[in-house]
C-alpha cells in the first residue's frame, strides 16, 4: 500500500510542477482523491445497508 501511495504521490507533484495554471492544479487535486472518497462512501453505504439489515433481524 505504502508503493502505491509513493508512486501516487509523485505523479501529483509532477503534473503540479508541469501545470499551466492554478486551475489545473485545483483539477488534479480533486482528480486524484475523487476516487478515494467515493469508494470510502461506497463503502459506508454498504456497511450501513448491512447494519440496518443485520438489526431488522
Amino acid at each position: 500500500m505504502n508503493l502505491i501511495w509513493l508512486i501516487q504521490q509523485s505523479n501529483i507533484e509532477k503534473k503540479m510542477e508541469e501545470a499551466p495554471d492554478s486551475a489545473y492544479e485545483i483539477g488534479v487535486v480533486i482528480g486524484s482523491y475523487l476516487p478515494f472518497v467515493v469508494l470510502a462512501g461506497i463503502a459506508y453505504a454498504i456497511y450501513h445497508y448491512n447494519k440496518k439489515k443485520r438489526g431488522s433481524e
